[in-house]
């Protein structure tokens, strides 16, 4: 049974409030650069979190993207979209200097209209990050770059630490929740990229909560370790509006501590699962624990 969309969410999906100066300083930087943040664009649950921490999870390639997933708030466009901007890569890095940060997450919208789907950018992001500290672990979470020859291998040409790309959501779902995108080839540009680069860490999450049975969970877990996946993240779906997917029903914590233990015993070398995991949240931590 659906979950009404202005149904009282449980008790362990509440948020605490975080009004700090940091976030003010996170979102002025982001401004002053003209850079957008996933955080914002698809209403991260922790975003005041991170922000006060004076970390954020970078969008590039605008903020409009042009697929229709039903699960996610980043906004839907028609084309033409304006190119790449030619500054984003130095101004990102940039922003990276003045926040300090040792753990990047670079994201994105999807860019279809594009003939690398934007590949281009993410090298170029990890470029500028270099150029100026060698020493900053890098991760992008890259859409599928579908019929885009070249785009997966010129991403990891540029040699991000971690490169993620989220399954988000069993096989049967995918029509109605990833319009646009395919199981088997989102599988298999991860398999790739662990043939293609086995020193570059593999990552991918999906939510719970979208209809979900726990065999299918199972499966899709199975799928992942074929593909070689290492990091996995897994939380709750939380609908965004009346216009998206509706919530089957809000997944209680001890669901997703199982769910934990039982990709660890299928090898994954770390698992973050619990409502409020997203795939960005606490990345940096994530890979120091890996690493150890």
């Amino acid at each position: 049974m659906m979950v009404e969309f202005n149904a009282r969410k449980p008790e362990w999906l509440t948020v605490p409030s975080y009004f700090s100066e940091s976030a003010t300083v996170v979102k002025k930087l982001m401004r002053k650069a003209s850079l957008h943040t996933v955080c914002e664009s698809a209403a991260c649950p922790n975003i005041g979190e991170c922000f006060k921490k004076r970390s954020a999870a970078f969008l590039i390639l605008g903020d409009v993207c042009t697929r229709g997933c039903t699960f996610c708030n980043v906004t839907k466009g028609k084309l033409p979209l304006p190119p790449p901007n030619p500054k984003e890569p130095k101004d990102l890095a940039n922003t990276v200097m003045e926040l300090n940060l040792s753990h990047v997450v670079i994201t994105s919208v999807t860019r279809d209209d594009l003939p690398d789907g934007g590949a281009g950018q993410f090298a170029r992001c990890i470029k500028e990050i270099r150029n100026l500290n060698q020493n900053i672990s890098i991760e992008v979470l890259t859409p599928d770059f579908k019929n885009k020859v070249g785009a997966l291998e010129e991403v990891l040409t540029a040699r991000p630490t971690v490169f993620n790309h989220n399954i988000e959501t069993v096989k049967r779902l995918y029509p109605e929740v990833r319009k646009g995108a395919d199981y088997d080839f989102s599988l298999s540009v991860l398999a790739k990229t662990k043939d293609l680069a086995p020193f570059i860490y593999t990552k991918s999450g999906f939510m719970l909560g979208l209809g979900e049975e726990k065999a299918e969970v199972l499966a899709l877990m199975r799928d992942l370790r074929r593909a070689k996946v290492e990091i996995l993240t897994i939380g709750q779906y939380l609908r965004p509006s009346l216009k998206h997917h509706e919530v089957a029903r809000y997944v209680p914590p001890a669901e997703f501590a199982a769910y934990k233990e039982l990709a660890l015993d299928m090898g994954f070398k770390a698992v973050s699962s619990s409502p409020l995991t997203r795939s960005s949240h606490n990345a940096g931590e994530i890979l120091s624990g890996l690493a150890k």
